[in-house]
């Protein structure tokens, strides 16, 4: 197994002097040195083709011992030095002071094909970062991340990636709701890969540690060598980097709005300065269209992290990145301004975006979509079938599409809408009349815009429940329907349609914890 080494954070970045890994402070530096912790008696679960091709590996790579033994923690690939990374964050709008990679450990960076990559254990031990944590992590939340992962990418979306799941054979004790119940655990470790891991906190922690001089290390590595474009360091550039990650953020979480996801955790050390969905912790995907529903029970009654909030907080987060940039740029009116143009344009770009999932060609009346998205809410209309089955709609005959409606509804009282459903489908007939566009491309549109298939909470649960059995066909059988989830792939039909009753309130299906 070969892989091109290029590490790049380790070396052009500050170390923490201190080896030892306990948790504690650590000031002035980016990362500290820590190996994986040992697994007891690791296996492969899965890898993925793509992410393996990527990286410059191949199947009889995968399949070798040394892969098992790198991407389990077991050994440590030949001249590398694993280490986790330091940084700070609000969590739940809160400081929360010195965070770090508390149960991720960076292994090294790789080039292939004119592409750099990063590579991390999630699961693989505690760091001087795990503050009062195992660093461990379980199989049900490792199942959830490594196919979420990669069935983002496959939806279009900014994402990090995965490379492998792997059993660790260790027990891990967890309390999965905390409510004083903790249970054993089958461990596990996903390997994560992105161009970067850089987060919002990696500046925030030097901000708040008052140390200038490695902020302007961290944030001219970041530019040198992601926005190589911005040109050499200075306050315009600085300014200029600011502006593209928050570019970057917005289009990402207009993303999140197109498929119906809700990451969960958005606090700034899960905001990747990429603009990836980064740490897929209590995420979900919105089943019946509900824009106050959130997956995170931690965040159950303050609901920040809820679908119809992403945006908001999105720019919230901004604006502490901008904080941690600003003894930079020492203006805070460029600063400012980007921040109002985040505001500024966020409408515009998502009615844009619910045009596209309509079909139209031009932009509609955001007055129409905010009508739409009020009804579907009321109605309890399951968001992926709603607009994938509108691609059948017909203009000629709005009634006829009562009955795709039924059969995507949650609602017991759908019957109360019907009227308002009627004016809105006749509606929308006359303005697809009015564009007069082939039918042909406008439904190449919207079955490119609207998923057939997302990673429905329930899935991902029955995947867990079959996987603790040690039965990994369903992680199998999900990650190859998620390749293509814009395909109809009538094989998989089961996949398209309502949640089952049982997983309405189902553990694992319903909320999830930070718990993993």
């Amino acid at each position: 197994m070969k892989l091109n080494l290029n590490d790049t954070f380790n070396k052009e970045l500050p170390a923490d002097p201190n080896t030892e890994n306990r948790v504690r402070q650590v000031p002035n530096a980016a990362f500290s040195y820590v190996s994986p912790t040992k697994p007891k008696n690791p296996s492969i679960i899965h890898v993925s083709p793509q992410m393996l091709e990527a990286i410059g590996l191949n199947e009889k790579d995968a399949k070798s011992e040394e892969f098992l033994k790198i991407f389990s923690g077991a050994e440590i690939y030949p001249d590398t030095k694993p280490f986790a990374m330091a940084y700070a964050g609000h969590q739940f709008g809160n400081w929360a002071g010195q965070l770090g990679d508390g149960r991720a450990i960076n292994l090294f960076e790789v080039d292939h094909n004119a592409q750099q990559w990063a590579l991390q254990l999630k699961g693989a031990g505690r760091t001087p970062y795990s503050r009062g944590a195992d660093g461990l992590a379980v199989l049900r939340s490792s199942i959830r991340e490594y196919l979420c992962s990669e069935a983002m990418f496959h939806l279009g979306v900014p994402t990090t990636r995965a490379l492998s799941l792997v059993l660790t054979g260790d027990d891990v004790w967890r309390d999965i709701l905390y409510n004083g119940k903790p249970d054993w655990e089958k461990g596990a470790i996903v390997c994560r890969v992105a161009p970067s891991f850089i987060r919002f906190g990696n500046f925030q922690i030097f901000m708040v540690q008052q140390d200038l001089e490695n902020l302007k290390k961290l944030t001219d590595y970041t530019i040198r060598h992601f926005f190589p474009h911005l040109g050499e360091p200075s306050k315009e550039t600085y300014i200029e980097f600011f502006r593209e990650v928050t570019e970057k953020t917005l289009e990402m979480i207009i993303h999140w709005e197109r498929v119906g996801f809700v990451h969960g955790v958005m606090n700034t050390d899960n905001m990747s300065i990429l603009g990836l969905t980064i740490d897929y912790g209590p995420y979900g995907w919105l089943e019946d269209y509900d824009p106050n529903w959130t997956p995170n029970t931690t965040d159950a009654g303050q609901k920040r992290y809820r679908f119809g909030n992403q945006a908001s907080v999105g720019v919230w987060n901004l604006m502490q990145l901008g904080n941690a940039l600003y003894p930079l740029i020492e203006d805070a009116e460029p600063l400012e301004e980007i921040l109002e143009n985040y505001q500024k344009n966020y409408l515009p770009k998502h009615v844009r975006m619910m045009s596209d999932k309509l079909g139209f060609k031009q932009a509609a009346d955001a007055e129409f979509i905010l009508g739409l998205e009020t009804l579907l809410y009321r109605s309890e209309m399951d968001l992926t079938l709603f607009f994938r089955n509108l691609s059948k709609f017909n203009e000629d005959n709005p009634d006829e599409f009562w009955t795709l409606l039924e059969d995507s509804s949650y609602s017991e009282t759908l019957e109360n809408f019907k009227e308002k459903w009627t004016d809105f489908l006749e509606n929308y007939a006359e303005i697809l009349i009015a564009e007069n566009r082939e039918k042909a491309e406008k439904i190449s549109q919207m079955n490119l815009t609207n998923p057939k298939y997302v990673l429905r909470n329930y899935m991902a649960q029955l995947a867990i429940d079959a996987a603790d059995e040690g039965d990994y066909s369903l992680v199998e059988e999900l990650f190859n329907l998620l390749l293509k989830p814009y395909d109809e792939q009538p094989e998989t039909e089961k996949w398209f349609a309502l949640r089952p009753d049982w997983a309405k309130t189902k553990v694992g299906c319903s909320m999830l914890s930070c718990s993993s």
